[in-house]
């Protein structure tokens, strides 16, 4: 696992999180139980705290980082992804809050300042403008992302069920790498 402090903090990994060796975990990151962090995917905690909640899965080539304290941002930004979250591949989360039970498709960005509320869908490729807040069960896709649509009764019940797919994988990868 590449875990790396980053002065003198260390990154807290809950019970039976994966971290693969080809990704990086840097500084003021607690990952919950259950997390996965997959090959390429960057979490750099340096100048403020990244928190991802339990069971979340954070897919290859991710970019998740944060604002550090200044006159234009006092107290900086953290990111907060809640529970039950996918990131799609190669998303980048900068400075955001994240809810729980969300997928955040291939290739999105969210920048400083979103919002992101529980039970959403942010399409691949879209674009999440500095501030803006998603409401829930919605359907969002574009630059700037917008609502389309209500989300299905089926679309609600997959969040749970893709983030415990993901565990089931990390839990494979870590019985053949030998649980660390």
């Amino acid at each position: 696992m590449a875990i790396r402090p980053y002065l003198g903090n260390v990154p807290v990994l809950g019970a039976r999180v994966y971290v693969d060796e080809a990704a990086l975990v840097i500084g003021r990151v607690r990952l919950a139980e259950d997390v996965s962090v997959w090959p390429f995917a960057v979490l750099r905690g340096d100048v403020n705290d990244i928190e991802i909640g339990a069971r979340t899965n954070i897919q290859d080539g991710c970019v998740l980082h944060v604002v550090h304290d200044g006159p234009y941002t006092p107290g900086g930004l953290s990111l907060i992804v809640g529970e039950d979250v996918t990131v799609g591949h190669k998303a980048v989360l900068h400075a955001a809050t994240v809810g729980s039970r969300v997928l955040v498709g291939m290739g999105a960005l969210v920048l400083d300042g979103v919002v992101i509320e529980d039970e959403v869908v942010l399409a691949a490729g879209s674009v999440v403008p500095p501030g803006k807040r998603l409401a829930s069960r919605g359907l969002y896709i574009g630059n700037p992302a917008k609502r389309i649509r209500e989300l299905t009764a089926g679309e609600l019940g997959q969040f749970v069920y893709g983030a415990a797919n993901y565990v089931k994988i990390k839990d494979h990868y870590r019985d053949s790498a030998g649980a660390r």
